[in-house]
């Protein structure tokens, strides 16, 4: 489980997260959805140790990791997928995978990838950043999975693909959670969000407006309230 407990951070002078919490429980997947600008991403790079709050906790598996590094927080089983995907470009498809993967269990992380995304499997010895911009997503969340991650934290994964591609994506993310990962996910498809999510968080400048079930936030008058009509649509 991961909880994010009050936290208050920002970059230099200026605060971005005010007074945050949020639960990611295990298995669950944790949608934060709101405006550009209102401090999803930032809330990511807390949870990922990419940014030490100024305030509040970080908890992992009932650890305390507040202001743990990158490094720690990947070993204690959090792994983010940065918006821009987030692989080496110059390695190829099985470094990328193998980088990833914990002492000892290469083969069986490789194994995981293939299962998960089969054209990655065609794709072993390509260097990653001559495939098409879903095959460099789809390896980037296979990252994830082969490295044995347990919390997932997913920034804007669907954004600049092919509608097919979503649709498969979304599929993996929803095999996660069955499998007991957590995933804390911010998306622009609101509506591909939410059908996958147990629980919703509207941020909006800072704070969190809302946190609750989807169908609680069916009506799209309530959506485009915080995320505009145009979101609403996608």
């Amino acid at each position: 489980m991961l909880r994010i407990d009050a936290v208050t951070a920002g970059y230099g002078h200026t605060t971005v997260l005010h007074d945050v919490t949020v639960v990611v429980p295990d298995g669950s997947v944790v949608a934060m959805l709101g405006p550009n600008g209102a401090g999803k991403t930032t809330l990511l790079r807390v949870a990922s140790g990419l940014l030490v709050p100024w305030s509040g906790r970080l908890i992992v598996d009932g650890t305390d990791a507040t202001g743990a590094s990158p490094h720690r927080l990947r070993s204690l089983g959090v792994c983010l997928v940065p918006e821009g995907r987030g692989i080496f470009p110059s390695l190829t498809v099985r470094e990328n995978l193998r980088l990833c993967c914990r002492a000892g269990q290469e083969t069986s992380g490789l194994e995981r990838a293939r299962e998960s995304f089969p054209v990655l499997g065609k794709r072993l010895e390509q260097i990653a950043g001559t495939m098409s911009g879903g095959e460099q997503q789809m390896l980037a969340l296979a990252r994830a999975y082969a490295g044995d991650a347990r919390v997932v934290l997913l920034d804007e994964v669907s954004m600049g693909l092919a509608p097919k591609v979503v649709d498969e994506i979304f599929a993996f993310l929803a095999r996660l959670a069955a499998e007991g990962i957590s995933l804390l996910l911010v998306e622009q498809y609101v509506s591909k969000a939410m059908a996958i999510a147990d629980y919703v968080c509207l941020l909006d400048r800072g704070a969190l407006s809302f946190v609750g079930e989807p169908a609680e936030l069916s009506e799209s008058t309530i959506l485009a309230n915080y995320l505009g009509a145009e979101a609403v649509g996608a």
